[in-house]
């Protein structure tokens, strides 16, 4: 049976949400403000993209001198563990990842402001987005830090013990055996290690930006919310996820395969390596523009929705729109109706 019919001022329903108001929503969320929503995420992923292209583009050209003088494949293949191979290779990839990082961790504040507004019909500008949230970057960057701890000590202490395993060993045949099986067990429970904390955690973002609450305090808090609902939770983040990666593959694997062609069977020249990284840059972009606002929107709206389940939240969404809509417009003081002393039930 269908949930009832509520009172819909913005992009959902104000009641408990089922997975097509959320998914609904997040796409409403972009359409709603497209302008300041995928003008920042176009921002962000081109940032992200360009390092990443640029590496590729290395990577591409070498492939094209082995195709073109196969005699130099050999001297290709000792220059790649040089140094400046190491860096061509992979230098792109890391500055990327840390570019990501930072972009990524300021556009989820600047979206989730957009989305507390846009929950009530309301329309925000980039740069109001950015004056509301950016005091909350401190403690932005404090969840992503604390996150990427919690997953990397795990991968540091395995590695430790594989080490320690393979030089206490008698024989390099049994190391070997020992770090193969090791590896396989540890993929395995590493990816449940992940996936737990990632939907235990998944709050953490929203409750830092509209609560006001510090990095420990919003993981804590987010744990909370997720509390009693967390398969929920983990299966809309997990199909969330696998949309998402099926959308930008197709948006931008064209343009990667066009752009590594391009490089590989190209002339060589430095005008086919800026075409090859323009074409990667410009695939890599298209399909992170659409993923970032999608998977902030769904991160938000399941965290109002935990919100409406666990504290009637729906109330005093419904109560505030309400009384929004008899004076004509929604104004700022909509934003701190997320502050948790609003729940109709603590």
């Amino acid at each position: 049976m269908p949930p009832p019919s509520a009172l819909r001022p913005g992009i959902i329903p104000l009641r408990p949400l089922g997975l097509g108001d959320i998914l609904d929503g997040a796409i409403k969320l972009i359409r709603s403000n497209p302008k300041a929503v995928l003008g920042l995420s176009a921002i962000a992923a081109l940032l992200s993209a360009v390092p990443l292209a640029i590496g590729q583009a290395f990577v591409i050209d070498s492939m094209n001198d082995a195709l073109t003088d196969p005699l130099s494949a050999e001297t290709s293949s000792s220059d790649l563990t040089s140094v400046y191979g190491i860096l061509a290779e992979y230098g792109g990839t890391l500055v990327s990842y840390a570019v990501q990082f930072v972009v990524v961790t300021l556009l989820t504040g600047v979206l989730t402001r957009i989305l507390g507004r846009a929950v009530f019909g309301g329309r925000i500008s980039a740069g109001e987005a950015w004056q509301l949230a950016k005091g909350r970057v401190p403690a932005l960057f404090g969840v992503v830090g604390l996150m990427a701890v919690i997953m990397i000590v795990p991968m540091v202490l395995f590695i430790g013990v594989m080490v320690a395993l393979f030089m206490s060993s008698a024989t390099a045949g049994a190391a070997g055996w020992m770090v193969g099986l090791g590896t396989l067990l540890f993929i395995v429970v590493y990816l449940a290690y992940y996936l737990f904390f990632r939907t235990r955690f998944a709050f953490a973002s929203p409750v830092v930006v509209l609560e006001g609450r510090g990095p420990i305090d919003a993981m804590r808090r987010s744990w909370h919310l997720v509390t009693g609902d967390f398969w929920r939770v983990f299966g809309i983040m997990l199909l969330t996820s696998v949309l998402l990666g099926i959308i930008s593959g197709i948006l931008s694997v064209p343009f990667t395969l066009a752009g590594t062609l391009f490089g590989v069977f190209g002339a060589g020249s430095a005008a086919t390596a800026v075409v090859s990284t323009v074409l990667i840059a410009i695939g890599t972009t298209l399909g992170s523009m659409l993923t970032y606002p999608f998977e902030a929107g769904v991160a938000g709206l399941l965290y109002a929705d935990r919100r409406m389940r666990s504290e009637a939240f729906d109330l005093v969404l419904q109560t505030a729109a309400i009384e929004q809509q008899r004076q004509g417009w929604v104004h700022a003081s909509a934003d701190e109706l997320w502050h948790p002393s609003n729940s109709a039930r603590p």
